[in-house]
């Protein structure tokens, strides 16, 4: 019998814990902990084999008590405490595996977790994870016919699907609403394009966009992440001419969203005095002169230069920004936390909607002396409320690794991301069954296409 202990028992546990539950290859027991037993228990009702704890993971003696019989541990916390839980897997010989990035304190871990014989697998849910995976199939088939990489972007959003789409913004909140907030902040957009070293500082961001076509789902646009160039040596492309990350929202959203970053909206780094009894009016009027006489809607329409018959404006009015009714009711939010707060007013997914994850990659590369380009994209759509798109496309990838890595399928030892054949390989085939595929189209390569840009 193989122990499995999951540690967070947060909304993208549900496919992971149906999935290890099920399985018929492997006897395992799984015990899913968190430090709301409450939590813990609506995370396995109805599963077999589960059984829900109580854990708080900063007590370093119930932590290790906790971990003492496992085969190996999940960890679905925030990734501020993956370290926790990973010193005390090390200490303890026990393998592990999260969908975090890999931390620099992580990757410090390395020559520790190998000469212990451990697997330390990171990075493996959907971004990251499927599109580490999901590009690097296609970049080594495209290495091992002797072709030559010239191109690699790859977009990824988290979306609401076509049937639950009823506001004029084409988007709803499918995963934490206070990093959707806070997207872009922290630094320049950094990326190479066509060899030439590229930034975008953030009161730009949201203005420089490229638009993309998934077929049967029409048109995004996709923004620029914070740090594309990174990916070069973790994708083994030094030395690739263009390499660009980025998030995909539909058309028109980014424009709009500029709205607040042009405000000041979206900072996060002072608090607001007054705001529990503060309206949505005046928290707008707060980022905008003062006058005697005009109105709030129209000094933001004369500060922004927005047409009354602008699309954008209607998309403004549909959040309630000019409400004198609704308040924003928290104490000393920073700006960013109460946009928040009137956003989840009407992005919050209803109790019918469904979400869904898009995925794109552009590969152009060089093959005996001809350039010639793939593009492969990815929808998944949700079942429901608690069987999303993001908990399938997270907790699939985490709970097929978990099962490989039990079976001595995956051997690879270290503190890993799924970029190695023997990883991503069977992961990718196992979630065929699960519908999540990619379809791969050849096109003309275009190289740097500044049409491509808005």
């Amino acid at each position: 019998m193989e122990n499995i202990i999951i540690i967070g028992a947060g909304k993208s546990c549900s496919w992971l814990i149906k999935y290890l539950s099920e399985q018929e290859q492997l006897p395992v027991s799984i015990k899913v902990a968190d430090r709301s037993i409450d939590v813990a228990q609506r995370s396995v009702d109805g599963h077999a084999r589960c059984t829900a704890i109580s854990l708080d993971i900063l007590d370093s003696s119930v932590l290790e008590e906790a971990l003492k019989e496992a085969s190996i541990v999940i960890s679905m916390l925030p990734a501020r405490f993956h370290m926790v839980v990973a010193r005390t897997c090390l200490k303890l010989n026990k393998n592990m595996i999260t969908a975090s990035y890999v931390s620099k304190d992580m990757g410090d871990l390395h020559d520790d977790v190998k000469a212990k014989g451990l697997t330390f697998l990171n990075e493996i849910g959907v971004d990251p994870g499927i599109d580490h995976m999901s590009a690097m199939e296609v970049i080594d088939d495209i290495k091992e016919k002797g072709g030559k990489m010239l191109m690699f972007e790859s977009f990824t959003g988290g979306l609401v699907a076509p049937e639950s789409d009823d506001n004029l913004w084409h988007y709803k909140f499918t995963w934490n609403p206070r990093n959707v907030v806070l997207a872009g902040q922290g630094g320049a957009a950094e990326f190479i394009q066509e060899g030439k070293y590229k930034y975008i500082p953030y009161q730009r961001l949201f203005r420089r966009t490229e638009f993309l076509k998934v077929p049967e789902y029409g048109r995004f646009e996709g923004l620029a992440n914070r740090n594309s160039l990174a990916y070069r040596s973790i994708y083994g492309l030094e030395g690739i001419p263009t390499i660009y990350r980025g998030t995909l929202r539909r058309v028109g959203f980014s424009k709009a969203w500029n709205v607040f970053v042009q405000l000041g909206m979206t900072d996060d780094g002072y608090q607001l005095q007054n705001a529990e009894e503060m309206s949505y009016r005046e928290f707008v009027n707060l980022f905008l002169p003062y006058s005697p006489h005009d109105s709030v809607e129209l000094k933001l329409r004369h500060s922004l230069k927005i047409d009354q018959d602008d699309l954008i404006w209607d998309k403004l009015l549909e959040l309630d920004l000019f409400s004198r009714g609704k308040k924003i009711g928290l104490k000393n939010p920073t700006p960013s936390q109460a946009l928040q707060k009137i956003l989840e007013d009407k992005w919050t997914l209803n109790s019918h909607d469904k979400d869904m994850i898009v995925m794109y990659h552009k590969f152009g590369y060089k093959l005996d002396g001809e350039k010639k380009q793939i593009d492969s994209t990815m929808v998944s759509i949700g079942d429901d409320q608690k069987f999303t798109a993001m908990a399938k496309t997270v907790g699939l990838p985490l709970g097929i690794a978990t099962i490989k890595i039990l079976k001595g399928e995956i051997r690879h030892k270290g503190v890993l991301r799924p970029t190695i054949k023997e990883i991503y390989q069977p992961v990718l085939k196992e979630l065929k069954k699960f519908n999540i595929d990619f379809t791969e189209r050849e096109k003309e390569y275009l190289g740097y296409n500044p049409d491509n840009l808005s």
